[in-house]
This record gives C-alpha cells, sequence and structure tokens, in this order.
C-alpha cells in the first residue's frame, strides 16, 4: 500500500506492521534534522508537491552513531542551512503553548550550542569540537520539538514542497516574521532566555540577533530570493493550514495571519 497511508494523523501508524519494520541504525551525515532521535520521516510526494509526515514509534533508531568527522565535508550553505534548521526546531520547541520543562531546558541549551559552535563549523569546516556540538544541538532540537514546531515549519514545509528550497534556509528566512507574530505569547519567556543565550535587550534583542545571524551565514532575507513567487500564496496559505505544525504554534494560525506572513516574508 502507498507510504501516504501512514501519514502522522490520527492512529494511521496502526496501519502498518509493525513487525515487518526492521530495526533502524542512524548514521547522521548533517547537523540539523535530528532524525537520528525521531519517529517520523518527511516525504515529498513529487506528483502532488506536498510534504508528508509519516509516522510510526519504530522508525526511532535503534541505534546512532553520531561521528563529527562525518559532518565536515558539508558544503558551508549545507552547514549553515542544516546547523540553523536545528536552531528553529529550538526556537520553536522554546515557544511551543505545549509547556514541558524537560522540552524548554533541551530547547534553550540546544539554542545556545548553536549560537556558540554553528559560525564556528562554518568558519572551520574541520573543527571537530564544534561539529560534534552542533551534532549534539540537532539531536536536542529534534527531541525538543515533541511538544510541537509551529508557523515557521508550518510555513516551510509547502514552500520547500513547491519550489523546492532548502528546508533549514527557508525556516531561517521565515523565522524573523513568525517571531514577530508570536510576540505577545513569547515575548516573557524569552526575555527570560536572553541573558542566559549571551544576548541583550530580552525578547527585541534576539529577534535583531536572529536577522543578524542569519546574515553572518548570507541567508538570504526574502523567500523571492529562493525562487518563491506569490503566484502560489493561496495553494502556500492552504497547505500551511493542513500543516500539522499549525498546531504547536503559540498564536492560533489562520488564513489571515498566514498571508501576513508570507507577504512578509516575500
Amino acid at each position: 500500500r502507498p507510504v501516504w497511508d501512514f501519514e502522522d494523523i490520527g492512529d494511521w501508524w496502526t496501519r502498518a506492521n509493525a513487525d515487518a519494520i526492521a530495526p533502524i541504525i542512524a548514521v547522521p551525515t548533517t547537523a540539523g534534522t535530528g532524525s537520528e532521535v525521531g519517529r517520523a520521516s518527511v516525504i515529498t510526494n513529487s506528483e502532488t508537491h506536498v510534504k508528508k509526515i509519516i509516522f510510526h514509534p519504530k522508525v526511532l533508531p535503534s541505534l546512532v552513531i553520531a561521528d563529527p568527522e562525518l559532518t565536515v565535508g558539508m558544503p558551508k550553505f549545507i552547514t549553515a542551512g542544516t546547523g540553523l534548521d536545528a536552531f528553529a526546531h529550538c526556537v520553536e520547541a522554546f515557544s511551543s503553548p505545549h509547556h514541558h520543562p524537560m522540552s524548554q531546558g533541551i530547547a534553550l541549551e540546544g539554542m545556545r550550542l548553536v549560537i556558540t559552535y554553528l559560525p564556528r563549523a562554518y568558519a572551520t569546516p574541520d573543527d571537530l569540537e564544534a561539529r560534534a556540538q552542533m551534532m549534539s544541538a540537532a539531536a536536542m532540537g529534534a527531541t525538543a520539538f515533541q511538544k510541537g514546531l509551529g508557523a515557521i515549519h508550518a510555513m516551510s514545509h509547502p514552500v520547500g514542497a513547491v519550489f523546492d528550497t532548502h528546508h533549514g534556509t527557508t525556516n531561517a528566512v521565515c523565522m524573523p516574521a513568525v517571531l514577530a507574530l508570536n510576540a505577545p505569547e513569547i515575548r516573557a519567556r524569552f526575555d527570560l532566555a536572553a541573558p542566559y543565550l549571551g544576548i541583550e535587550g530580552g525578547f527585541d534583542g534576539f529577534c535583531d540577533f536572529v536577522q543578524a545571524f542569519n546574515d553572518s551565514f548570507a541567508i538570504p532575507r526574502t523567500l523571492g530570493e529562493m525562487g518563491v513567487t506569490a503566484d502560489r500564496l493561496d495553494d502556500l496559505v492552504a497547505m500551511a493550514l493542513e500543516d500539522p505544525s499549525c498546531g504547536g504554534n503559540p498564536v492560533t494560525l489562520t488564513d489571515e495571519n498566514l498571508r501576513g506572513l508570507f507577504a512578509a516574508c516575500l
């Protein structure tokens, strides 16, 4: 049967024959996604240009070999994009309305690791300490987002599916606008987090930092620079509203505010 029958909807995962799922050994070669601690796969349907989350508890790897030497060969833009994916995971988990103290703590430390070590890994590809710490940050981000993602991913999933953009880079472009939308709900927690992250100015300082951080890795400022066009706006909004990440955003996502987010990013 098609893999889409096992999409992460309700109890669809029970359709799978668990005994037929072989144990998985994960050997990450990037530091961003955190698949090595996840129970799901994100697969793009090339016919419909829609990204779907395929879930089953047995997709969680039985063994992980996290060797930082396997990540030193990444091109600089992949080092940056995957690292900023880990950062987005941590930011959205920390922002989640589904509060859990362990998720919050892991996400906060994950942000600190990315802020500290991604610039080093980007500047000096064979810096194994930086690469190892980024692998930790990636795993921490994916662990923390068990409490949910948000608008950043709800937007980047359809953008990536329709326009074939790099996922982590797309997340980075969307983050400033999403932080602005979510400000009423997340300002207080980032006011507290900023000093731990070495950032002055609380939430506003964090927002300024995010844009400067993106710029330091030559991340585009707009989705338009990545080839995204406004003629697909209706499709992108509709797809974003259907994305499971919608439910984890601290501000309820609607057709209206998602249109505003996409407009701000284009």
